[in-house]
């Protein structure tokens, strides 16, 4: 099992089920909301167990999906799509030993020009959903 929070824990969590291996997101949106580019997994909507859910709040940051953030402490936690039984997680808000890897970057096209990605794994310059993306 893997758990997270926020950096206050008035919003804590648990994954239940397969998570996804982590992708690097660099679409515009994802950088404004975290300050670079965002590292996520994601997990069927019933594979989010909320522990502790009073300080979490959410934006309506496009017409189809919304962020979920902790409205005590900002910790930016979930994006959540509207049409998709899934739900993505911060990468940053889970605790150690989850063994989720880094795979790849997405949103290339986006990507802000005060960085370089020299990690070497796979860049894409969108991102093509698929399951549990």
């Amino acid at each position: 099992m893997i758990k997270g929070a926020c950096l206050c824990g008035a919003v804590a969590f648990r994954l239940e089920g397969k998570a996804r291996d982590i992708l690097g997101c660099h679409c515009g949106q994802c950088r404004k909301q975290s300050g670079f580019y965002w590292a996520a997994t994601s997990v069927a909507d019933e594979g989010l167990v909320m522990e502790r859910d009073d300080g979490l709040a959410w934006f309506q940051s496009s017409e189809t999906a919304r962020r979920g953030f902790c409205k005590i402490c900002g910790s930016g936690l979930f994006w959540k799509p509207e049409d998709a039984p899934r739900t993505v997680i911060a990468a940053a808000s889970l605790e150690p030993g989850h063994g989720l890897k880094m795979t790849a970057h997405v949103f290339l096209e986006d990507k802000g020009d005060y960085y370089d990605i020299g990690d070497g794994l796979p860049q894409f310059a969108r991102f093509s959903g698929g399951e549990n993306a």
